[in-house]
C-alpha cells in the first residue's frame, strides 16, 4: 500500500457494520472481528523475510505518496489491464483456509513482478460485508505468479477481498482490485458500531480527532495513550508511525489516507499523535482501521465516521478492551 493510510479498495470493502479494533498474534496481519470488538491482527510463514511479532492480524504501510485527493478503490476486479483472479471464492467459516489468487495482465499472463511499496509487493485486505470482521494481510507469492495465504473467518457471510498492489512496469500506477469471497455457515449481520471518539485495543486507547468531508480534504489526528500516559515511543510500522485504511459502508469502497511525515525526518515524532490527511469520495458512514506497533506489536484501533460530522465530544466507555485476536 502507499506510505500512509489508504482508502481506495478497502473502504469499499468496510461495508456494514465493525467491532472495537485490537490487535493479538506474532505472525499475523491485523484483524478486526465485531464479536470481540477490535482490531485483530494475524501473521503467517513467509508472509515477509521477517515476520515483526504483533498482537493483532494485519500490517500497515509505511511508505508516504502525496496528500492529493484519490478516488475510492476496490469496487472493481479488473482496472488498468489488470484482474484480480481469485481462485477462492468461498471458505467455511471457522475453519482455517488456503485463499489463493493471481493478478493478471491484459493478456491474460499472471503477473510476477511488483513494485515494493511499504516494504510489500502486495497488500491484501478482506472485510465482512457488514465491516464486523477485518483481516490486513500480507500473502506469500510463488515464482508462478499465485499468491497464497492462511485465512480463518470467524463468522458467515459475504466478504470482499482487495488487492493493492503496483505492478513492476515502467509508468504502472498502484490499482486496488476488488473480488467477492464467501464464508459458508449460519449467518447474523451485525449492526455497524455508532461513532465514538475513543477505542480501546489491549491495554490502550486511541482518541480519534477532526471530520472526514465529502470532496474536501481534512485533517485526521489519532492520539495513542496506555494507562492514562500519552505514548510517545511508537515504533515505525512498514514505514510510518501509524497505518489508516478507510472502508465505506455499503460498498466497501477502499480509500487512501496518507500520514503526515515519517520516521527519520527529523520532525515528525513517534507518538502520541499520529496525523494524517483524508477526502472521503461521498457522504455517508466510514469505518477507520487504525494499525499501530509499540514494544514489538502491532494493534489495530477500529472507528465508525460520518462524513461532515465530528467525533462525539463524550461517549460512553467502550463496552470491551480487547486481550485477544489473532493475526495473518
Amino acid at each position: 500500500m502507499h506510505a500512509g493510510l489508504r482508502i481506495t479498495a478497502f473502504t469499499a470493502a468496510l461495508a456494514a457494520t465493525f467491532g472495537t479494533a485490537y490487535g493479538v498474534g506474532e505472525a499475523l496481519d491485523p484483524v478486526v472481528d465485531d464479536a470481540t470488538p477490535a482490531a485483530r491482527h494475524d501473521t503467517h510463514p513467509g508472509a515477509s523475510p521477517e515476520p515483526e511479532p504483533r498482537d493483532g492480524e494485519g500490517e500497515g504501510d509505511g511508505g508516504h505518496r502525496g496528500h492529493e485527493a484519490e478516488p475510492a478503490g476496490g469496487l472493481q476486479i479488473s482496472e488498468g489491464g489488470y484482474t484480480l483472479d481469485l481462485a477462492t471464492a468461498r471458505v467455511a467459516a471457522g475453519k482455517r483456509s488456503e485463499l489463493s489468487f493471481v493478478v493478471r495482465d491484459s493478456a491474460g499472463r499472471a503477473v510476477t513482478a511488483y513494485q515494493r511499496e511499504h516494504d510489500k509487493e502486495l497488500h491484501l485486505i478482506v472485510a465482512s460485508r457488514d465491516l464486523g470482521t477485518y483481516r490486513h494481510l500480507h500473502p506469500t507469492r510463488a515464482a508462478d505468479g499465485t499468491w497464497s495465504i492462511p485465512v480463518d473467518l470467524p463468522r458467515a457471510g459475504g466478504y470482499r477481498v482487495f488487492a493493492d498492489f503496483t505492478p513492476a512496469k515502467k509508468g504502472a500506477e498502484n490499482l486496488t482490485l476488488g473480488a467477492d469471497l464467501a464464508a459458508s455457515g449460519p449467518y447474523e449481520p451485525e449492526p455497524l458500531p455508532a461513532p465514538r471518539r475513543t477505542a480501546k485495543v489491549h491495554g490502550y486507547e486511541v482518541r480519534l480527532d477532526g471530520a472526514l468531508r465529502p470532496g474536501k480534504a481534512g485533517e485526521l489526528k489519532l492520539t495513542v495513550s496506555r494507562a492514562g500516559r500519552p505514548v510517545t515511543d511508537l515504533q515505525p510500522y512498514l514505514g510510518a508511525y501509524g497505518h489508516l485504511v478507510a472502508l465505506r459502508s455499503g460498498d466497501l469502497a477502499y480509500l487512501h489516507v496518507h500520514p503526515h511525515g515519517e520516521p527519520g525526518d527529523g520532525t515528525t515524532k513517534p507518538g502520541p499523535d499520529v496525523s494524517f490527511t483524508a477526502t472521503a469520495p461521498s457522504t455517508g458512514t466510514y469505518r477507520l482501521f487504525l494499525d499501530f506497533k509499540h514494544e514489538g506489536k502491532v494493534h489495530t484501533a477500529a472507528f465508525t465516521v460520518r462524513t461532515g460530522t465530528p467525533a462525539p465530544s463524550e461517549e460512553p466507555a467502550t463496552p470491551h478492551d480487547d486481550t485477544s485476536g489473532h493475526g495473518h
